[in-house]
């Protein structure tokens, strides 16, 4: 599904000689070429694609972090006409210098923002791209060292759901923007000039979400394939709704259990103790164990399906040992070469 660009421009933020952040800013914004279209088509997709987002909102001065408001201020002046988009991105690019400042490690970069339209929903796209060096060959076979833009390694994106940001002003997840990694803060700085504050745990809600499904399941009187059946089709919806950038809606949820002869999942899932928003978006990390049992822990990993458990696989908690039925042809083949050298 392509997108309909509405407008796109870039700045760059760098050090001086002296070592200090400066803007240089472009004065309109980029012309819809067929190698803008192509960038911006591109790394819609790329960052679509991206698991583990983080979900979150323009916060306040009374929200935890105490974001700042001066980009969501910027922001609301471009959608009621009051600032033209150069200038908003301008502003945008002053403020990404200004906490950029405040760090040691950034060197900076160049600062992408596009609006555009999605399906039904109009979207602002902000990234701060880094510059990579390769080599070509010019027509005279001599090599040439240039400069690109490194699309597909894009770690500082974030994107704003206009439409659900300005028709419900409770969401507190119509950011979403790529984790940084674990353990650390760098990508901190890139929220912080948003005045981004993270408003759903996304891991949380989805085994919460599995958590609910185990417990509907093993308090019915399904059979273990329906049982399975019950989980699979969990999994099927989550994942199409997670491909489709959809969110999950556990009221649809349970209308699709429901049509399998699986009632009341809605009833039992919002009106227990799980704390269960009735919508938010999939993870498919989180998801997998519906299908999947897996760990890794002592120098042994092992993983296998749900239903193999009981009958493939028997797991025997009091003398805390698994039994497998017919090991994989490519494991016992290993398994005899090594017996057989011993």
């Amino acid at each position: 599904m392509g997108i309909s660009i509405e407008q796109a421009i870039i700045h760059e933020i760098s050090q001086d000689s002296q070592g200090q952040m400066r803007c240089r800013l472009r004065p309109q914004p980029l012309l819809n070429t067929h190698a803008v279209e192509t960038m911006l088509e591109e790394l819609h997709q790329t960052y679509s694609g991206k698991a583990g987002k983080g979900f979150g909102f323009f916060g306040t001065h009374g929200d935890d972090g105490e974001a700042n408001s001066a980009f969501s201020d910027a922001l609301t002046g471009y959608r009621k006409g009051d600032l033209g988009f150069v200038e908003f991105s301008g502003k945008a690019s002053q403020l990404l210098q200004q906490e950029l400042a405040k760090y040691d490690f950034s060197q900076g970069g160049f600062l992408l923002m596009s609006c555009y339209t999605s399906m039904t929903s109009d979207y602002l796209f902000v990234a701060l791209l880094s510059a990579k060096s390769s080599m070509t060959v010019l027509d005279d076979m001599e090599l040439s060292q240039n400069n690109h833009l490194d699309l597909n390694n894009i770690q500082l994106a974030a994107r704003i759901d206009l439409t659900e940001w300005q028709a419900d002003k409770s969401s507190r997840k119509y950011i979403s923007f790529i984790r940084g990694r674990a353990g650390r803060k760098v990508a901190d700085f890139f929220l912080d000039f948003m005045g981004c504050v993270e408003g759903v745990n996304i891991k949380a809600q989805n085994k919460t979400l599995i958590h609910a499904v185990e417990d509907f399941v093993a308090g019915s009187e399904l059979t273990k394939d329906e049982r399975q059946e019950c989980r699979n089709k969990v999994f099927e919806y989550c994942s199409e709704r997670a491909g489709s950038g959809d969110v999950i809606e556990v009221k649809d949820l349970a209308d699709e259990l429901a049509d399998s002869g699986m009632d009341s999942f809605y009833d039992f899932a919002c009106g227990g103790s799980y704390e269960l928003d009735d919508e938010f978006p999939a993870d498919k990390a989180s998801l997998r164990s519906l299908k999947k049992f897996s760990g890794t822990g002592g120098g042994v990993t092992l993983s296998f399906d749900g239903g193999h458990l009981g009958e493939r696989v028997i797991y025997d908690p009091i003398s805390d040992t698994i039994l497998i039925k017919g090991v994989p042809a490519n494991l016992k083949d290993q398994l005899d070469r090594r017996l057989k050298g011993e």
